[in-house]
């Protein structure tokens, strides 16, 4: 069984690494400062480390030296994170086994994939777009998304709830979810019931203190039929929301909370902000612009003739597309970077769609996937996301989703 050693970890970082490392049956130990590390290192010579900087890495010099000097240490490769550092400062981390460095705020896709390679392990990280922002503003957490949910965020959103009422000492809690701009099926209602889950996991948010500020017929029936979200209140008006928080709340006082800044749009310098980030975010280095109509590569990959001539026809109006005859034509001739987007199907003679997504991950494929099935159950559409697709569309769909789909993902890995 692989093991990690994760030394000066934050709270948020630490819980969420720990439950994402140990999903994969990865032994995870802690340490703290340097005294601690060196010997829970050499007890247990995990197969990685990973390292927080807190401010410099002379910080854990010391630590890096000792494991360079042990024999059976110095082969252990580090992954550390931490603050903006010289290029040559990261270059001289070499001689300690560093292989990689991220900068904070991580972009948690492309750290999951280099900790997956050092320890042989595929993390499946859902790479919906979605738009994720926190901020405290006169004792009420307003979290708003947008775009889409996606599931890494959610899980960090958990931790970050937690944090931010202990840093704060808010003692009963007032939150307002702000998702005016989603609109939602069904098929979210698994990643609805997440996100509900985790913003009541702390114990002291209570259900009458959480307001909804959603137009989407879609949440208030979802929340209405809830036993689990009793309490709830789902509202289309914002001053309704704040008023009803606001303890002794007059016009005026209700406005200064609106009209504040609610949510940072940038949470790198606002102590109070948070930006929970993924590469999917920001897309390549010196890329901005988005893709156009033409410019994708797009392969289908299914049995059925109809689907196949229906899917062709829609997504020929955005990109190039190759056409493969199930499954196992796909994994026989797919090469990495050969293209932008793929469309599976589920039921598929010899490589079913989850085959196909479990081979994406296995040989490192890059590719985002939408899985295009009748199936409904709760079980399998986990499992697609689990297994890295992007999105999952319920048959039939019209074009316009499709094509609207299958650009927000592809634009959202620039």
């Amino acid at each position: 069984m692989k093991s990690v050693l994760v030394i000066d970890a934050p709270p948020m970082f630490r819980e969420y690494l720990k439950e994402k490392l140990s999903s994969e049956n990865v032994v995870v130990e802690f340490a703290d400062g340097q005294r601690d590390a060196l010997p829970r290192f050499l007890s247990m010579l995990p197969d990685l480390v990973i390292i927080n900087i807190v401010n410099a890495v002379d910080d854990i010099s010391d630590f890096l030296e000792k494991k360079q000097a042990d024999p059976n240490g110095k082969k252990i490769p580090v992954i550390m994170t931490g603050p903006l550092i010289e290029h040559e400062e990261v270059s001289d981390l070499v001689q300690y086994g560093v292989i990689k460095y991220f900068t904070r705020p991580i972009k948690f896709d492309l750290f999951f994939e280099s900790v997956g390679r050092v320890l042989h392990s595929a993390f499946a990280i859902d790479s919906t777009p979605s738009v994720l922002d926190m901020h405290l503003n006169k004792e009420i957490i307003f979290i708003e998304i947008a775009k889409g949910l996606n599931r890494e965020k959610i899980t960090l959103l958990k931790y970050k709830i937690s944090e931010l009422i202990e840093n704060s000492g808010l003692k009963l809690p007032k939150l307002v979810l702000m998702m005016s701009d989603l609109r939602l099926s069904y098929v979210d209602g698994l990643n609805l019931d997440l996100l509900l889950t985790n913003i009541l996991a702390d114990r002291k948010v209570l259900r009458r203190n959480i307001k909804i500020l959603s137009f989407d017929p879609f949440v208030s029936d979802f929340i209405e039929g809830h036993p689990n979200y009793d309490g709830i209140q789902v509202v289309q008006n914002l001053s309704e929301v704040v008023n009803s928080l606001v303890s002794g709340a007059d016009a005026s006082n209700v406005q200064d909370v609106i009209s504040d800044k609610i949510l940072a749009s940038s949470g790198d310098s606002d102590e109070g902000s948070v930006a929970l980030r993924f590469f999917a975010d920001t897309g390549t280095v010196g890329e901005t612009e988005e893709l156009t109509a033409g410019q994708l590569k797009i392969a289908i990959i299914d049995v059925d003739f109809s689907v196949v001539q229906y899917l062709t026809r829609v997504t020929e109006t955005i990109g190039e597309v190759t056409v493969f005859n199930g499954g196992k034509e796909f994994i026989e001739k797919v090469q990495p970077n050969q293209f932008n987007l793929a469309i599976t199907g589920m039921y598929m003679p010899e490589v079913t769609g989850l085959d196909v997504l479990r081979f994406l991950v296995e040989k490192h494929i890059d590719l985002p996937v939408i899985v295009y099935s009748t199936i409904v159950q709760k079980e399998v559409i986990m499992q697609t996301l689990r297994l890295g697709a992007s999105s999952y569309l319920v048959k039939p769909q019209p074009a316009q989703v499709i094509t609207q789909k299958a650009l927000e993902i592809v634009n959202a890995k620039r």
